[in-house]
């Protein structure tokens, strides 16, 4: 597959918006839609862990192309931590229990509205990626933290420096 594109941000919103599903990017996906200039493979989204979201979940992602395993349909369902997705239009990880952030509604209270696309606040996905802690991730946080200092500039209306 190649890298994550906007196009497949705007399938995601479209399908989960008419099926219903609670779900906000998260990682490098995430703040490439806040605007951090990097590229990623994948899509990454914190996903609502209750039995009718799980459900609704199952339906939006075989809409959108995903040919979902009994054994997947049965993971999404539970709401297992993390279930990765390689067998449809594009990679997606569903990340019901990220590191770093305790429950969804405190990631959702805080959440950044980008163009409709629900996308946690950088301070999550920076706390996420310091509670991973893998090492692809300590090699990207200075740069997010950088970002962060730049966005959080952006979001108040200051000039650059």
């Amino acid at each position: 597959m190649g890298a994550f594109e906007y196009r497949q941000a705007e399938e995601v919103r479209e399908a989960f918006s008419r099926h219903g599903c609670r779900y906000l990017f998260i990682g490098k996906s995430a703040a490439i839609l806040l605007g951090y200039p990097d590229t990623t493979q994948d899509a990454d989204l914190f996903v609502e862990r209750t039995p009718d979201n799980c459900g609704a979940l199952v339906t939006a992602l075989r809409a959108l192309g995903f040919d979902l395993t009994d054994a997947q349909a049965g993971e999404i369902v539970r709401g297992k931590d993390f279930v990765q997705l390689k067998n449809g239009p594009f990679d997606l990880d569903l990340i019901f229990a990220p590191d770093g952030i305790e429950r969804f509604e405190d990631a959702w209270e805080r959440h950044i509205d980008v163009e409709g696309f629900p996308v946690c606040h950088i301070d999550d996905i920076i706390a996420s990626k310091e509670a991973a802690n893998r090492a692809r991730d300590r090699e990207s946080l200075p740069r997010l933290r950088s970002f962060r200092e730049y966005w959080m500039r952006r979001e108040r209306g200051e000039a650059d420096p």
